[in-house]
């Protein structure tokens, strides 16, 4: 094959075959996986849910993770919000003209690790290749079908005053891992991404609270955004605090606060794709935060409850200033 994706690896003929037989099939191969036009599947036995997502993310390639990672959790993270064991996924490829061969291996990979690591089949594709300059680099859209567990109803709308806001992971790690990356502002600091599938996380808080009914994957617009859409969808209002109660990081950070706030942005309306944003009736979260303890290190916390006001809105007492102030402590420009 050729070290770059050329026009003719999008034009149908023998380098399209070759392309798709040397990188894709090599990493997506599976039993469910079609040679023809479509994919033929056994349907989930009882209700199923089904999302698409687009990826554009620059740089590609960043700490923790890359756009072929990136898309495969997106889509299969807006399943398990909704309750549902992703099953299947298909994906489509937008390709610049001269794009790294190497580089689209490296994210087939990606994609391939992540869709085993949380049980999910690429069972289709489409590729097409753009003129240099119409695409930056590679565009990726993923769309995923999964069974939602029984008697599980997840929505923004079933928010009611009195439930705890559990929040797993940090808030904007991923968000400020992107912008650092960019290598546009000479700040230096040591953040990886958080982007992960969440479905095993929501399955084992699903077991620990069945009655779990508000689960959302903070990605664009952040934490912040999230807790805005669920109380505009629900009309209740949200007290938001910046400490934890059952974690061993508070809600934000002193590294991720300092860079954005450092950069005048806010960690709390940054991405956070590994990190799950719940309500929970209060003796539910407490068994949530202890099955959390049992599993994976990761950090927890509930950082507010909901209440009657929707007037209120979102309130967060964190201190911005204080983390402005704290940048310049935390983080190291270059000579």
């Amino acid at each position: 094959m050729t070290e770059t994706v050329t026009l003719a690896h999008g034009a149908g003929g023998k380098q399209t075959s070759e392309l798709i037989d040397k990188v894709f099939k090599e990493y997506f191969a599976n039993p469910d996986l079609t040679g023809d036009d479509a994919a033929v599947l056994t349907p989930p036995k009882g209700k199923m849910a089904m999302t698409t997502d687009g990826f554009i993310v620059s740089p590609r390639f960043f700490p923790g993770g890359n756009i072929g990672k990136l898309s495969i959790c997106g889509t299969v993270n807006d399943l398990a919000c909704m309750g549902a064991r992703p099953l299947y996924l298909t994906c489509s490829f937008v390709i610049e003209e001269g794009f790294p061969m190497e580089e689209l291996r490296q994210i087939a990979r990606a994609m391939k690790d992540t869709a085993q690591e949380c049980g999910v089949r690429i069972v289709a594709g489409d590729t097409k290749v753009a003129g240099r300059g119409q695409v930056d680099g590679v565009f990726i859209t993923t769309t995923g079908v999964g069974e939602i567990l029984e008697g599980v109803e997840t929505s923004g709308t079933l928010a009611r005053p009195g439930d705890a806001i559990l929040v797993t992971g940090d808030i904007g790690r991923h968000g400020c891992t992107v912008l650092l990356s960019r290598d546009s502002y000479g700040i230096e600091a040591e953040v990886t991404s958080d982007c992960a599938p969440l479905w095993h996380l929501v399955e084992s808080a699903l077991e620990a609270a069945p009655h779990l009914h508000v689960i959302r994957d903070a990605t664009r617009g952040g934490v912040g955004t999230v807790l805005y859409e669920i109380a505009g969808q629900s009309g209740v209002g949200q007290h938001c605090g910046s400490g934890g109660s059952c974690g061993k990081r508070c809600l934000r950070p002193a590294w991720t606060g300092a860079a954005v706030s450092g950069l005048r942005g806010d960690p709390g309306h940054d991405r956070s794709p590994g990190g799950s944003r719940r309500a929970a009736g209060r003796a539910a979260s407490d068994e949530v935060c202890g099955k959390r303890r049992k599993d994976r290190n990761r950090n927890r916390s509930i950082s507010g409850p909901c209440c009657h006001d929707y007037g209120a809105g979102i309130q967060n007492n964190a201190a911005a200033a204080r983390q402005r102030a704290a940048a310049a402590h935390l983080l190291r420009r270059p000579p």
